[in-house]
């Protein structure tokens, strides 16, 4: 019997040729990723109480990107141990204010197809749009993995999610993630690999596969992968990336656990109603609820493409006075790149108020953060209970056209009704 993508990533560092879900295997790391709040303030003391350094710098990707930049001594403090950590281990790959940790990581070349990964952090599944097998890990298994360079992995099983058909304009890797998150549930892919495969896929951009691999998290999968192809390779090489291997796929025998299929070609835009991505619907359900709050930000939701896509919607447009857009671009790197082609000044000219590059509000610090029975749409991943600041709030999930549409009218509405009512189409 032949093996899933990540059956072979898995048996490769396991040190043996074939692996099946279940078996317990230890596996080498290829690279360990760590940021401000998961990192060096939980892993340095205990790695000192054991009187251990880490295993090998060159192998530890170090990001600040929850607490930055630090809005009190609270998180000044956090970003000094985190800071003074790096030193004191010699390590180089450290990326202090540059971004959240799953842009920064494949945007400074750090992943390729076929590694074995792990990082401090629940949406390190994101690693899995390059070809990569990466999940999220807790304090004490990472304070191993420092140590050691080894973990140990239940050997998951595979669920395809295999989408045929072309998207339609205006309709996203979001709305397509929704669309997932609403079938199954949030432990819909318990401890399972969400392997996306079909013409959909293979036409969507990087940007666009991340937000796939990124939300794995939301169904409760281990992590989520795609296998590598030109895009991926395109990509790769602009990062001057080598030893790249394209072979990477899963073999025409492997065993599948389940398979869900979907038509992109019907696929409506999506909205997840508080508290819970699984609440997702069509947008059509939630039409017309008041927004107080449009958030452009997070991993998942304000990358460059992201940022294009709300200016798209918003060019020549005011933000409604009833409701604020914030925007948080992913990395500098975009920030940059972004304020290069136009599209900040889109933003801003419509009202937008740009943030620092970082989790922020996503992860409920800084600037951003909701009051008391405020209404907020957001580009972000998640939307439980008090995550994004009050525990009276509520947060609605879009893809960036409809939360920038939000932003105009001051409640939700189809993306593409702003864009016919205004007269772009010519």
């Amino acid at each position: 019997m032949g093996m899933t993508i990540s059956e072979k990533i898995i048996a490769k560092s396991a040190g043996v040729s074939l692996v099946k879900p279940g078996e317990i295997v230890t596996c080498s790391v290829d690279i360990a990723m760590i940021h401000d709040s998961s990192g060096p303030r939980r892993q340095g003391p205990r790695l000192k109480e054991l009187g251990l350094n880490v295993w090998d710098p060159s192998k530890i990707v170090v990001i600040s990107d929850h607490y930055v930049p630090a809005v009190d001594t609270v998180s000044a403090n956090i970003l000094k141990i985190t800071r003074d950590w790096v030193k004191e281990e010699n390590i180089t790959n450290f990326y202090d204010l540059q971004g959240i940790c799953h842009i920064v990581l494949p945007e400074r070349g750090h992943l390729k197809p076929g590694l074995f990964c792990v990082g401090g952090d629940s949406h390190s599944p994101t690693g899995g749009a390059f070809g990569t097998f990466m999940i999220g890990v807790g304090a004490t298994d990472m304070t191993a993995v420092l140590a050691t360079g080894e973990i140990w992995v239940r050997v998951p099983e595979t669920m395809q999610v295999n989408w045929s058909g072309k998207l339609n304009e205006f309709i996203t890797a979001k709305d397509m993630m929704l669309a997932l998150c609403g079938r199954i549930g949030l432990l819909g892919a318990d401890y399972m690999v969400c392997e996306f495969t079909g013409e959909t896929i293979k036409n969507l951009s990087m940007d666009e596969r991340m937000v796939l691999t990124n939300m794995t998290a939301e169904v409760g999968a281990k992590t989520g992968i795609i296998a590598p192809d030109n895009t991926t390779l395109d990509f790769l090489s602009s990062k001057n990336l080598k030893e790249i291997d394209m072979e990477l796929c899963s073999d025409e025998d492997a065993n599948f656990a389940t398979i869900e299929k979907f038509d992109a070609n019907t696929l409506e835009p999506q909205v997840a109603a508080p508290h819970s991505p699984a609440n997702s619907k069509n947008l059509s359900e939630f039409r017309g609820i008041n927004i107080d709050q449009a958030y452009i930000g997070a991993c998942t939701g304000a990358k460059l493409e992201d940022l294009q896509m709300a200016a798209k919607i918003l060019k020549g447009k005011t933000c409604s006075k009833t409701t604020r857009l914030l925007v948080a671009p992913s990395s500098t790197k975009i920030t940059a790149a972004a304020a290069a082609d136009g599209t900040l000044e889109i933003l801003t000219e419509a009202g937008a108020i740009l943030l620092p590059s970082g989790c922020g509000a996503c992860a409920g610090l800084g600037a951003g953060v909701l009051s008391k029975e405020e209404v907020c749409i957001s580009t972000t991943n998640r939307n439980f209970k008090g995550r994004m600041g009050d525990q009276d709030a509520e947060v609605y999930l879009g893809s960036p056209y409809t939360v920038a549409a939000a932003a105009i009218t001051g409640r939700i509405v189809d993306p593409r009704e702003i864009i016919l009512k205004v007269g772009l189409k010519k």
